[in-house]
């Protein structure tokens, strides 16, 4: 597995890797975290992942993290 690019945006970690012919393209926050395998083959450049870090992909991503930390939370309560 290959580290393409690591960073942060809006406190979420961001790791990009290639590995078996996919991009991975990793956000983290906390303890959760979503991963998306991108065929390499769809992309025409690296610098077209950035694509995935902005804009309304970005966004879902944002707020699936909030959804997430309300299940988590609630469900840390019911313990």
């Amino acid at each position: 597995m290959r580290v393409v690019r690591e960073f942060s945006k809006e406190g979420i970690r961001i790791s990009v890797f290639s590995w078996n012919n996919k991009y991975l393209l990793k956000y983290e926050l906390g303890p959760m975290e979503q991963t998306f395998k991108i065929p390499e083959t769809d992309i025409l450049e690296e610098s077209d992942l950035n694509l995935f870090c902005e804009g309304a992909f970005f966004d879902q991503v944002v707020l699936r993290f909030k959804e997430m930390g309300e299940s988590f939370q609630k469900q840390l309560e019911n313990l």
